[in-house]
């Protein structure tokens, strides 16, 4: 007799430590988004920037290529060099200009200064702003751009 309430007790046991260990183990879920736009870890912004570069078949036809078949991979060797050469060139008409338009206590002067291609007009607008414009003196096109001094 004593083995079906052995058999009860033995039932109840476990039933009773089937339910409470589910209650031990469980806790609150706790959203985290995945994407840093919105609020995600900001180290899953490369990741997932990959992921979708990955997916992206587009390809946009206006866009230059430089690489392998592309801009620099269908110039010659001579055209890689003119073109490395021009912008060294341009580099040190930049700085140039750059050291003739700089005072010696490193504020730029106001005036205009010509080169070859393009003249460089520096004007003070007032309160501490220069504005800059730069000038393709063969198309006429221009670029403006304010600093503070």
């Amino acid at each position: 007799m004593h083995a079906p309430k052995q058999r009860i007790s033995l039932t109840a046991v476990v039933a009773v430590l089937s339910v409470t260990a589910g209650h031990a183990f469980a806790t609150t879920l706790i959203y985290q988004p995945v994407d840093p736009s919105f609020g995600g870890n900001p180290l899953n912004g490369p990741v997932l920037l990959d992921i979708a570069n990955a997916q992206n078949k587009y390809k946009d036809p206006s866009m230059q290529s430089f690489g392998p078949g592309g801009l620099l991979g269908q110039q010659s060797a001579l055209q890689q060099f003119n073109n490395q050469l021009q912008q060294a060139i341009l580099s040190r008409v930049a700085s140039s200009v750059t050291n003739s338009i700089v005072g010696p206590n490193g504020q730029l002067i106001p005036g205009t200064i010509e080169t070859g291609s393009f003249s460089i007009n520096i004007v003070n607008v007032g309160s501490g702003v220069l504005q800059i414009t730069t000038t393709d003196k063969s198309t006429g096109a221009s670029t403006t751009f304010q600093v503070s001094q």
